[in-house]
Formats: C-alpha cells, structure tokens, sequence
C-alpha cells in the first residue's frame, strides 16, 4: 500500500521517522513516500496532497498529512485543528488535519468528506500518538473512526494569485488557473511579488524560453477529475531560481501581474 506522507516536520527530521514508524506499526505493507512543506505551510501541503490524490495512484492509496499550526484554540496548547477524511473519484483516500487549506483543493472533487472521529487533543504529537490507528483502519476499510460528514463551510476556497510551492528548481507554482484570462503567449507582464518586480515573458508551456528568461506558463502540476482538467500557471526561470529572482517569498505570497507589450 503506497502511503504519502506530507508534513512540516523537516527534511531528514526525526519527526518523519517516527510517523512512518507508527504508520508501518499499523500498517505492515505500508510503503511510505515523504514529501515536506514548510512549517505551518498548510496552502503547499493542500497543493501537493491534490497533486498526489488527484492524479493516477495505485489502489489503495492513502494522502496522510499533518500541517497543524493549531490556530483553533490560542489557550490551550495540545489542543488542535480536528482531523478529517476525503475520499476522491481516483480511489485515494486522504487523512490529516483540516488546517488552514490542507483540504482546499480537494474539497470540490471529493466525493465524501468526513471528520475523523478520534480526539483532537491529548498529546503535542498527534500525528504519531493519535492519528496513524485511525487513518490505518480507514484505509482497511473500516468506518468506525468515521464521524458526521463536513459542510462545504468547514474548508476555505482556495486564495487566488498566490505561490502555492516552491519546487527543488525555485520554480513558483501558483493558484493562477491556467483556464482563467490571461496574456497572450510573448506578452510581457511585470510580476510583482512582495517588494520585488521582475519581467516575465507569457508562454505556452513549451521550452522555447531563453536561459535567463523568467516566464510564466502552465505549469506541469494539475489534474482531470470527471472530464474537467485543471491546470495551475507556474513562474519559471531558465537556468536559474524564480524563487531566488524574487528575493525568496514564502508560501502564500500574493502575486500581482501587469501586461506590459
């Protein structure tokens, strides 16, 4: 059974470690993919649990997340944001926290969406302590840890024109739809991010964009739930770190866009 895991527990932190541990405790067959985002950063972890859930997975596969900045309650420290339960037209199963926008970009594709009926509270590492018994008998089939279905209210829409991850190239993937209006390809658009503007040349997706040229395109992170594809615009450079070009911006930075030529 493939089991991703997506967290903000670090790169290489024993925190991963120690989750896979318990998950494999509870399931034996578990094989577990890592994948980080930063601290906190609930619209990256909402963007890749989408972009592993929504796309081609072998069956039985399980989304198992913790991005918890546990915002629900400020006077009590081991209380949390409550876990929750999708489960969407590719088969793959999704356990985590509904935290921020962990559950955004799923919602609207979900074809059930549950809250996970397990405590929300009595430990500071819930997502070992509490969470992998539940998410390993949901993904056995079992419906006991299921609670009351959530209402569409309970998860946020998804923030348009923001950087929703930062891949390994300092590429920018944003929640700029690749289907809304935008310039025509060859078109040059100041990009303004935080304090810094860069020119960007519009492109179609291809490779026909110099070394050194930042350009925004469709990117390759996306899905097709039920006929609709979706696809996410990405600011890239070749060559070199959009990320870096822009003076590093965290996750959710909002993204402005002028038409230049």
């Amino acid at each position: 059974m493939l089991v991703h895991i997506v967290a903000d527990y670090g790169i290489g932190d024993l925190a991963f470690a120690e989750v896979v541990q318990r998950i494999r405790f509870n399931l034996p067959d578990a094989e577990c993919v890592l994948t980080p985002v930063a601290p906190f950063g609930t619209l990256a972890a909402g963007f890749c649990i989408a972009q592993l859930a929504l796309n081609t997975a072998p069956a039985g596969t399980l989304v198992y997340h913790n991005v918890a900045p546990r915002q629900d309650d400020e006077d009590s420290r081991n209380s949390g944001e409550a876990p929750a339960y999708a489960h969407l037209p590719t088969g793959v199963q999704v356990v985590g926290v509904n935290a921020g926008y962990t559950y955004s970009f799923v919602r609207d594709a979900a074809e059930e969406l549950r809250w996970v009926a397990v405590p929300a509270e009595g430990s500071q590492f819930r997502s070992r302590d509490v969470f992998p018994q539940a998410a390993a008998s949901i993904a056995l089939g079992k419906t006991d840890a299921l609670g009351v279905a959530m209402k569409h209210g309970d998860i946020p829409d998804i923030p348009s024109s923001r950087i929703a991850y930062i891949d390994g190239y300092g590429n920018l993937k944003t929640t700029v739809r690749a289907d809304q209006q935008r310039p025509p390809t060859g078109t040059i658009v100041a990009v303004t991010i935080g304090s810094r503007t860069e020119k960007a040349v519009a492109s179609d997706g291809s490779f026909g964009v110099p070394v050194g040229q930042l350009a925004f395109a469709p990117g390759s992170s996306g899905w097709t739930v039920c006929g609709r594809e979706t696809r996410w615009m990405e600011l890239f450079l070749r060559g070199a770190s959009a990320w870096e070009a822009f003076g590093r911006p965290p996750i959710g930075s909002r993204i402005q866009m002028d038409w230049l030529i």
